[in-house]
């Protein structure tokens, strides 16, 4: 079957099965590799992405069920070489260890920024409730969520 949907602002046509799943179209077919497979089960978030500007766990989706929509991942989130604020408060905060869980945590950082500018932490905590980091404890995460949030609105 033939789908068709907006990635990262670009319309784009995969030849899919009804089986396979968004976050195997996203690496396999498109070969955007930001978005990571953690546990296959939707437990981890390292794949997440937004669809419609929500947050949802790419191993969980079928392809087919993205037809026509809209799907951002981490690579649609910079600008040219230019980091998004989020990207680069992740990075200035020393939010990224490893770096696998960090597409994840970034994209529902930002969904989470597009509907509240200034979320307090126990806000944040639960919008990165369904992301699982390993490596820095989720202090510095949430430095650098709120960091970019305060950046995104001094921002003309």
């Amino acid at each position: 079957m033939n789908i068709r949907l907006t990635v990262n602002g670009r319309e784009v046509s995969v030849e899919t099965d009804a089986e396979t799943r968004l976050l195997d179209v996203l690496r396999e077919d498109l070969h955007l590799t930001g978005t990571k497979e953690g546990c296959g089960e939707g437990e981890c978030g390292a794949c997440t992405v937004l669809l419609d500007g929500l947050p949802v766990n790419s191993c969980l989706i079928p392809a087919p069920q993205v037809e026509g929509r809209d799907v951002l991942t981490i690579e649609g989130l910079a600008e040219g070489n230019h980091l998004h604020p989020l990207q680069a408060a992740f990075v200035e905060q020393g939010a990224v260890q490893c770096g696998f869980c960090t597409p994840g945590f970034v994209l529902s950082a930002y969904a989470l920024l597009r509907s509240n500018s200034a979320p307090t932490d126990e806000e944040i905590l639960t919008a990165l409730e369904g992301n699982l980091c390993r490596c820095t404890g989720y202090g510095k995460i949430v430095s650098a969520v709120r960091s970019a949030a305060e950046r995104m609105r001094e921002a003309p």
